[in-house]
């Protein structure tokens, strides 16, 4: 389907972008080849790497694509977690780090301006010299925008503003032919035909690639605190979680959490966490406009854990605790990233991620295999690790020798029970090529088949991060 880049298709895209832009060589490539997918049998070389400076740039490489039919994959942090920017059929990295300007911090609008380039925690910290918020938090600070919106990204605050979607109000393009359009703009409401905005949030790249943003930003709340609940099992700790939404009560986020990866973060970060006492914790935070109101809030939740069998509320009111247990939550991937064949994304509805949880607990002790959960309880996002490592009895036995065999049988029976529960294969991460296999389990013949149609649609040469999602 695709051509391989001829040198003179090679000198083409040096006299776009200048010579200094294009990477050749292989060994330069390698950072270029993977994301954070646990497992290296993924990786796969791009013939080359080019790295644009404007949508102008963008638009030439594609018409070129479209010439000479080579594929394009382009490429933010590279933080994603299911092969989406892997290039699986060679050709083109385009890579968006040059495209790293924040042009606008719009205050009376409350909107922010930004090249695709730009990364999370430049984001963030523009933001805070104008004393202004950017609610989605999904995790990793080193993602760039122009990725976190091609994920759809959502993170721990999304039960109480949604994930990015919500917030993404303009979107400039660069369309598989090569035109150049802008979708939305500066507007709350917008009803002017099919939202093609929305359809680029979440295509992970494959029906345009996104070269700038507008999106809306929030006066910051007044005070924060951040609760933890430990409890002597996770499926107590998860059928507290309903509850303390049905009280009326809407936190900023609500996590969920297990002893023993809290103490591998531990040991990986030489941190500590603030309270032990259970096998499972949730992690809950509150905003406010005041401190007294989110003491109230603090208040209210913690007497529903305890009436619901938490073993005691710790109550994190300053900045310093807040951040310590954000950074041990944040890296527990990294602490796992060892032993992990895969993580899964899994979501399903509030009330059955206790029964889900459960069924995870039996699928373990059925394989002997240790699957550690974690997730966003408040909006039913559990992440379940698939490990190389056995257990017997509660207690993990090393890395096992049949895991290669264990790991496809355990992950179809999790993903089984997910959508006999009314779940989705993905909350946040996406498809990529590591759940492709999955997506009909979960979408019926009639939506792929929209899906595909769309694509054809805007790209019917299909070079546009071709393989991920489906396949053509």
């Amino acid at each position: 389907m695709y051509k391989k880049l001829t040198s003179t298709t090679i000198k083409e895209i040096q006299n776009i972008i200048g010579e200094k832009n294009v990477i050749c060589e292989k060994e330069l490539m390698e950072d270029y080849s993977h994301d954070e997918f646990a497992l290296q049998s993924i990786r796969k070389y791009p013939e080359i790497v080019v790295k644009p400076k404007s949508p102008e740039e963008v638009s030439e490489i594609i018409k070129l694509a479209c010439k000479e039919r080579f594929a394009i994959v382009p490429r933010g942090g590279a933080t994603g977690l299911c092969g989406a920017c892997i290039p699986v059929f060679g050709g083109v990295v385009l890579s968006l780090e040059r495209m790293d300007r924040i042009m606008e911090i719009d205050q009376s609008n409350l909107m922010a301006v930004m090249e695709s380039g730009v990364t999370l925690m430049q984001f963030y910290e523009e933001l805070k010299k104008k004393n202004l918020f950017f609610p989605p938090h999904p995790g990793e600070e080193s993602a760039m925008i122009g990725g976190v919106i091609a994920t759809n990204a959502g993170g721990a605050r999304a039960i109480k503003y949604g994930t990015v979607r919500n917030f993404v109000m303009g979107l400039e393009v660069v369309l598989p032919d090569g035109r150049i359009t802008n979708l939305g703009g500066k507007v709350i409401k917008d009803s002017s035909g099919y939202s093609l905005l929305h359809l680029m949030v979440g295509s992970e790249g494959t029906l345009g690639i996104i070269t700038k943003a507008t999106l809306n930003i929030l006066p910051p709340p007044d005070t924060m605190f951040t609760l933890i609940a430990p409890y002597t099992n996770l499926s107590d700790a998860i059928r507290s979680v309903p509850i303390i939404i049905q009280k009326g009560v809407l936190p900023l986020a609500i996590e969920f959490v297990e002893d023993d990866i809290v103490t591998i973060t531990e040991n990986h970060l030489g941190a500590k966490w603030p309270c032990k006492g259970g096998r499972a914790y949730l992690i809950i935070i509150v905003d406010g406009t005041s401190r007294e109101e989110v003491e109230k809030t603090a208040e209210r939740i913690s007497e529903i854990c305890l009436d619901n069998s938490a073993v005691d509320v710790f109550v994190a009111d300053t900045t310093q605790k807040q951040e310590n247990i954000l950074n041990i939550r944040s890296q527990i991937y990294e602490a796992l990233k060892l032993q992990t064949i895969e993580i899964l994304d899994i979501v399903v509805p509030r009330a059955e991620i206790a029964n889900h949880i459960n069924a995870v607990y039996q699928i373990s002790e059925r394989y002997g295999m240790w699957l550690p959960n974690y997730g966003h309880a408040g909006d039913g996002n559990v992440h379940t690790h698939l490990t190389k490592i056995g257990i017997l009895d509660g207690k993990t036995t090393g890395e096992m020798e049949d895991w290669k065999e264990k790991y496809e049988k355990v992950k179809k029976e999790i993903h089984i029970d997910a959508r006999n529960r009314g779940g989705k294969v993905s909350g946040e991460h996406g498809i990529g090529i590591t759940k492709k296999a999955y997506l009909p389990l979960f979408a019926d013949e009639t939506q792929i088949g929209l899906m595909k149609t769309i694509k054809k649609s805007f790209d019917p040469n299909n070079i546009l991060n071709p393989g991920k999602i489906f396949d053509i």
